[in-house]
């Protein structure tokens, strides 16, 4: 699944578009490294989003391409730095 869809469907960006600027802007790391909107995300990976003074980093747990918004937060794990 691509990078910009994934953040999308598991809710850690509310838009697609939006999710596709924070990437184009470099704001989106995989790995450590900065991220094109089109990578293809697989579980293990862990994303890091700076949006403003706000920092989420989180593991990627699953890639489903649907998910209802209970179960969104079980597609990845919070990681504390």
């Amino acid at each position: 699944m691509r990078l910009d869809k994934y953040l999308k469907v598991s809710r850690l960006i509310k838009r697609r578009t939006v999710a596709n600027e924070a990437c184009d802007a470099e704001r989106v790391l995989v790995n450590g490294k900065p991220a094109r909107a089109s990578y293809s995300v697989s579980p293990g990976d862990v994303i890091e989003i700076r949006l403003g003074a706000r920092g989420v980093r989180v593991e990627v747990i699953a890639v489903t391409e649907n998910a209802a918004k209970a179960d969104a937060p079980a597609m990845y794990r919070e990681l504390r730095d």
